[in-house]
């Protein structure tokens, strides 16, 4: 088992936020105790109370400052894939293919973002929603933005055209098997194109 983290507070603080970002992905909210987490990031429940008041108040700052590293790559790759589109369903899909490979930690976070979903009625409100302003809606501004400088497409409400998008192209977040890239990339490719079928403008070329 490893040490305990030497250092100062910052040292002993992000220790407690991996361990509890763990524990609360791992066992929601509910059945989390400050006992668990104190193990998971090898850290006395003392050092957990000097750092944070209460279970609710970890679990808002966990899940604010999780959320807010994930927005950030996906804001990362919005500009990257969606700053000057040529060729919308190329470049769409190809944001799809990326905004849906995430990396350890994103799998970490929105392990605990269905936990949140599944625990919705028994999450301090203010966590939820200090969840949702640092992340998706964040992340759906920031697509909204870039969709409504494509050309060819009509967007009246571009966040909800975001919304859209975003939940035409997402996988199954329970799938009976992993999918293949090809399986991926067919996934993918259907969604945009029923989202360019039902954004084009009239006049837009087919």
């Amino acid at each position: 088992m490893a040490g305990r983290p030497r250092g100062g507070t910052a040292d002993k603080r992000q220790a407690i936020l991996g361990g509890a970002l763990t524990v609360f992905a791992r066992d929601g909210y509910a059945r989390s105790s400050i006992d668990a987490i104190a193990a998971e990031a090898n850290v006395s429940t003392r050092t957990i109370y000097n750092h944070f008041q209460d279970k609710a108040t970890l679990f808002q700052v966990v899940i604010q400052e999780s959320a807010d590293r994930v927005a950030a790559r996906h804001i990362e790759l919005i500009d990257r894939y969606l700053r000057k589109v040529t060729d919308p369903e190329e470049d769409l899909v190809d944001f799809g293919l990326a905004i849906g490979d995430p990396g350890e930690e994103e799998q970490t976070h929105f392990a605990l973002v269905r936990q949140v979903h599944a625990e919705s009625e028994h999450i301090p409100r203010a966590a939820v929603e200090a969840w949702l302003r640092s992340g998706p809606l964040k992340v759906r501004q920031a697509l909204a933005s870039r969709l409504a400088g494509i050309p060819g497409l009509d967007l009246p409400d571009p966040e909800r055209a975001a919304l859209h998008l975003m939940r035409l192209i997402t996988p199954d977040p329970i799938p009976l098997r992993p999918p293949t890239p090809e399986e991926t990339r067919a996934h993918v490719t259907a969604g945009i194109r029923a989202f360019l079928y039902g954004y084009r403008r009239a006049d837009a070329p087919a």
